[in-house]
């Protein structure tokens, strides 16, 4: 078999240089997109995507070949990218005078808008979701966005933080909470929401409510 086939874990642990370029392709957007909620600036978030893979590689070749293999490599990653944000917040707590300032000029929109003015109203709903995500406070941000933005299960996330995961689903609901009552996100909401009744785009219950409202939930958070 040739090895660009092989899964991931097993290319890292039988090759870590192409299972690490592997790696970097198929995680780096979920780790730049989290590191972009986290602190709120496109610019640090590709520079601390860059420390995270460079603490990555470093530990990989320290690894065995068998603990390579056996990695749940987001969750792996994220924890390593949430390390470098808490140091970088850290950092900057020490430093009198520096501004959290908040780039929205450089999130992304995704490809296939609709044109000029539903890309300037994507760019616009996602500033105010950076905004409104960086003004969490560190204890509920962190959870919220590893949650809904790195798509790990509450178990996971609560092994990031190394906290019971009832502890974690408190966290990210009371986040959420918080979002949901920002005014300009529930503005969003109450527009976009109306204007989905208007093109018909409600549906009947089904038996499968948990997992809407787990899409719902994700939704709401990555705007």
């Amino acid at each position: 078999m040739d090895e660009t086939t092989l899964p991931l874990t097993e290319l890292l642990a039988s090759d870590l240089d192409d299972g690490f370029t592997e790696l970097v392709r198929t995680q780096a957007g979920t780790v730049r997109s989290v590191l972009l909620r986290l602190s709120g600036s496109a610019r640090d978030a590709d520079d601390l995507g860059q420390e995270t893979f460079l603490r990555a590689y470093s530990a990989l070749r320290d690894y065995p070949p068998e603990r390579r293999g056996q990695l749940q490599p987001r969750a792996w990653l994220l924890t390593i990218a949430a390390n470098v944000w808490r140091n970088h917040v850290r950092t900057l707590s020490r430093r009198p005078g520096v501004a959290d300032g908040i780039e929205v000029t450089a999130i992304e929109v995704p490809d296939g808008a609709p044109g000029p003015e539903q890309l300037a109203l994507d760019g616009a709903r996602r500033a105010r979701l950076v905004a409104a995500l960086s003004a969490l406070p560190d204890h509920h941000r962190l959870p919220v966005v590893l949650r809904h933005i790195g798509e790990l299960s509450y178990q996971e996330v609560a092994g990031i933080l190394d906290c019971p995961v009832g502890t974690v689903k408190a966290q990210v609901s009371r986040g959420l909470a918080a979002l949901r009552a920002e005014p300009g996100l529930a503005a969003d909401r109450a527009t976009y929401g109306a204007a989905a009744a208007a093109a018909g785009g409600t549906t009947a219950k089904t038996a499968h409510e948990p997992a809407r409202k787990d899409r719902k939930e994700r939704k709401e958070a990555t705007g």
